[in-house]
């Protein structure tokens, strides 16, 4: 298969020419979504070819049950996951009785366009059917941002001969998921009616119980005119269809408008939602296609207008960035802290759609500024609400007294994940969630959010590094034995530097909050301590700890070791490596992987990334030159962080190089597996490899920073950020760089460690 059939483009995302081996991969790459739900680039129209059906409603997941050999005390009970969801998309065609099948027709002129700028999939072809009729299809789907339970369908067939159309638009609630552990059901059927155009079919989650109507209403329109046509129906528990049939001329445009969507038991009475469908539609068959179209470019350009980067001079990079930025966009907007921002989105079902430490350490610095802070905050209030069930995790592996270990896959709280190297040794992602509060606050200055939540928070997080800790009379030191670090390729060692640091930096910023509060709001803390039983003993007793954490280190090399051992290893760069062994994760045995040096993403130089301040330049140097070399990249986390800090050290050929990887890993499908989903949560790196590297923003003492370099591939290169209400345009070009300001008293800025004067900082007007 060509990987690089995507055509490069500013703002869409171009097919041209009709390929079989490439549908499945495209149904990712051309999928949508609005926040609420999302939808797969699945045909309308039947397909008997290979295809990866998808369609899915933020918030409702299924808990399957785990599927292991051997069961270990404290494993999870189930790996939650999002479900493919009833079809609503579904209007099987046919041209003089035969069934449209891109499978089983002559394909011509077949283009897509996922257009990032005005929210729009759409398809255009035409087909020659064995019947020898041939016909021109273009079909266009929107999932509404500012109304997000509705979708629509504008399916147009202009016949080249007279012939009989005929269109049956369907629901179907009879679907289940390509990665269902012992292929259950996992939805029960319960009413399917019509009412004239309307249709829906309503079914329930088996365990979870969740109620979703999915609905229809349709339209069909003889070269843009409405027809006054009496569907035929047909109905069974768990589909409901309408059929159309028009007899056409040539060269007559024929279109179905479909509008369609979910309504589901999380925002509305279960017992109401056929009520609550017929209200939902009605609301949009009350408008016309064309100013929902409308409506819908001006929500996404509201969007741009705080988050797109422009970059001159690299049509590759720049569409790479901006299908980051537009997934990330239709994957989560932040108006519902009960959801969360699931690895692929909307786009699959890999990794079951759950929350993983990738929002704290990827996503939040994203939405922090390019949303209103509300945005970022109701991602933290998500962990808060799922604090309790934190507590329940860690008492599952022996912790107590209220120590706290969040899940590294979740969907309510519980632990979900199904490979105990995971689940019980990747503790890691506990110091993802305190980076983020500290990150959010050091980002936004909002500093209630500790006093009200995220104290609790932290104090739970750092009873749980206190207490997994264990003192080494051999060394006379604490250690974190039997852990697996962000270098996944790892299982079951001890004392992975970026662990071991991350639990000391985590019971020293939960202590210096207890003191920050205890300053500026003591009836705050008084609360909080009574409510999580804390004294302030327990707290020197976490700090004893943390002044005594073992890091492990090498006096020769100058450098922490990822972890105890690692050295031991026969240490060969990737680059030495023959290309048919890569990718190592593909070609390779497990025992193979964990025995050699390679290193999945960053993980000793994960440490250098989150605290930068903590190490020098010349001490990023030498680790970067020890471990990038040895890292294979198979993550889709890796590239972003490693561009960042090859921008830090002045490489900007590896810097670009890794950007590219980052923002095309999907366009360009670089491990070979977008067919699975689009990687969503790593996509925020893309961002974070312009703004953090690049354009080398920091915040320090509540200041803006920037460094600001170009790579040579571009031109110039623009972005904007909201700090703390104020937004800061950059602009950097190959012969030096601008900011301006929207605000009548603009913040100084640190440029090139410069201070830069407020009025320097005004748009020229």
């Amino acid at each position: 298969m060509n990987l690089d059939y995507i055509k490069p483009n500013a703002w869409s995302i171009l097919e041209q020419g009709w390929n079989p081996e490439t549908v499945k991969s495209s149904e990712s790459l051309f999928s949508i979504g609005n926040g609420a739900m999302g939808q797969r680039a699945n045909f309308e129209e039947r397909y008997s070819g290979e295809t990866f059906q998808g369609s899915y409603i933020a918030g409702v997941y299924y808990p399957d049950k785990t599927k292991v050999g051997w069961w270990k005390n404290g494993y999870p009970e189930y790996f939650a996951k999002v479900l493919n969801a009833p079809v609503w998309i579904g209007i099987d065609v046919k041209i003089d009785g035969e069934y449209l099948d891109l499978a089983q027709c002559e394909v011509s002129g077949f283009t897509r366009e996922l257009n990032m700028k005005e929210g729009w999939y759409e398809r255009r072809f035409r087909a020659l059917l064995q019947n020898g009729k041939s016909v021109v299809v273009a079909s266009r789907r929107v999932l509404l941002l500012d109304h997000d339970e509705v979708g629509l369908i504008h399916y147009s067939v202009i016949p080249e001969q007279d012939c009989e159309i005929t269109f049956t638009s369907y629901l179907d609630s009879g679907v289940t998921n390509e990665d269902a552990n012992w292929e259950e059901t996992f939805w029960e059927p319960k009413s399917a009616s019509s009412n004239g155009s309307f249709g829906q079919v309503t079914a329930m989650t088996l365990k979870t119980e969740y109620h979703v109507t999915a609905f229809m209403d349709n339209q069909v329109l003889v070269d843009s005119a409405a027809q006054q046509l009496t569907p035929q129906i047909e109905e069974s528990i768990t589909r409901v269809s309408h059929s159309y049939a028009v007899n056409a001329r040539a060269d007559q445009a024929v279109t179905l408008y479909k509008i369609g969507g979910y309504v589901s038991s999380m925002n509305h009475d279960k017992d109401k939602l056929v009520d609550a469908a017929l209200s939902v539609s009605a609301f949009a068959k009350a408008q016309s296609y064309s100013d929902l179209l409308k409506q819908q470019h001006a929500a996404w350009t509201r969007i741009w207008d705080m988050a797109d980067i422009v970059i001159e001079g690299d049509i590759k990079a720049q569409q790479g960035i901006r299908f980051n930025i537009f997934q990330l966009n239709q994957t989560y907007l932040g108006k519902d802290a009960r959801l969360n921002i699931g690895p692929k989105g909307f786009t699959g079902e890999k990794y079951g759609g759950s929350t993983y430490w990738d929002t704290e350490a990827y996503c939040l610095p994203f939405y922090m500024a390019t949303k209103d802070p509300q945005v970022a905050r109701n991602l933290l209030v998500y962990r808060y609400n799922h604090l309790e069930k934190a507590i329940e995790n860690a008492e599952k592996l022996g912790l107590k007294n209220g120590a706290a270990l969040y899940p590294m896959v979740t969907m309510n709280g519980e632990e979900s994940h199904n490979e105990w190297e995971i689940t019980f040794e990747e503790i890691h992602r506990n110091g993802a969630i305190a980076f983020a509060i500290f990150n959010y606050q050091r980002y936004t200055g909002d500093t209630d959010y500790v006093r009200e939540m995220g104290l609790e928070v932290l104090i739970g997080i750092a009873r749980f590094w206190h207490q997994r800790a264990n003192y080494s009379t051999a060394a006379g030191q604490y250690m974190i034995l039997g852990v697996t670090g962000p270098n996944e390729y790892e299982n079951n060692i001890n004392n992975n530097f970026y662990t071991n640091y991350m639990a000391r930096w985590c019971m020293q910023y939960t202590a210096s909050e207890i003191d920050r509060l205890q300053r500026e709001y003591p009836r705050d803390l008084n609360r909080v301590l009574q409510k999580t039983n804390l004294d302030l003993g327990e707290v020197e007793n976490w700090l004893a700890v943390a002044g005594n954490m073992y890091l492990p280190y090498n006096e020769d090399l100058d450098i922490y070791l990822q972890q105890d051992g690692f050295l031991d290893k026969e240490i060969m760069p990737v680059a030495q490596l023959p290309a048919s062994d890569r990718p190592i994760n593909q070609q390779w045995s497990w025992d193979r992987i964990l025995r050699s040096c390679y290193i999945k993403q960053a993980d000793t130089l994960q440490t250098f990334y989150f605290f930068e301040d903590d190490f020098s330049q010349d001490s990023l140097e030498r680790h970067f030159d020890f471990y990038e070399p040895l890292t294979v990249h198979e993550s889709s986390l890796s590239p972003c962080v490693h561009s960042v800090q090859a921008a830090s050290l002045g490489r900007m050929d590896k810097a670009y190089e890794m950007y590219l990887r980052t923002s095309r890993l999907d366009l360009d499908d670089y491990n070979h597996e977008v067919e699975e989903g689009c990687h969503i949560t790593s996509m925020a790196g893309t961002w974070m490899a312009i703004v953090e590297g690049f354009g080398g923003m920091r915040v320090r003492d509540g200041q803006l920073h920037f460094t600001p370099r170009i790579p040579s591939q571009w031109d110039a290169y623009s972005f904007k950020v909201n700090f703390r209400g104020e937004i800061v345009t950059v602009h950097v070009t190959q012969d030096g760089h601008s900011f301006s300001s929207n605000s009548d008293t603009p913040s100084s800025l640190v440029v090139n460690g410069d201070h830069l004067e407020p009025s320097l900082s005004r748009p020229s007007k």
